[in-house]
């Protein structure tokens, strides 16, 4: 962490929320920050690819935005890499993962509304050839990920 520098640490810092939503955010938080839209994008990349930062993006209501469910299906372990790359290929997935479990690959699947999700699903079931373990949210908890990093603190470290 010493390696960063007074921009990279407002940049973490102002935009763990409130991501601008418009056609050009990067050069919305670059204004903010007096800095280039390019250099605020090569930094973000940068600190990504160091994993300073996991993930850069907006984090949507998925209830406002549409309908979501977790899923998970059970596959055999020597095909599980081919059959997480037909899940990926499958419009509306995210979060796909592996588990040490019966049901061992799991994701996140997104649509416009239900009848799409449903839509989806069928067609990605009838992909795979295996059944969906279909989990819809019962109840939605908000965990607020954004915390005030102790930069001092990591000097010293």
């Amino acid at each position: 962490m010493q390696d960063l520098d007074a921009l990279d640490r407002r940049l973490i810092d102002s935009y763990q929320r409130g991501l601008p939503v418009c056609s050009r955010p990067f050069a919305r938080i670059a204004e903010r920050l007096g800095a280039a839209e390019d250099e605020v994008i090569t930094r973000l990349e940068r600190l990504q690819a160091r994993g300073v930062l996991s993930r850069v993006g907006p984090v949507f209501d998925h209830a406002r935005a549409g309908a979501s469910l977790l899923a998970a299906v059970a596959v055999p372990e020597a095909e599980r890499d081919a059959f997480a790359e037909l899940i990926n290929a499958a419009p509306g997935v995210n979060h796909n993962y592996a588990r040490e479990h019966d049901y061992n690959l799991w994701f996140v699947m997104t649509a416009p509304d239900a009848s799409a999700l449903d839509a989806r699903l069928d067609a990605l079931e009838a992909r795979l050839g295996v059944p969906i373990l279909r989990l819809p949210m019962l109840e939605s908890f908000h965990i607020d990920l954004a915390f005030p990093i102790p930069w001092a603190e990591l000097e010293r470290l």
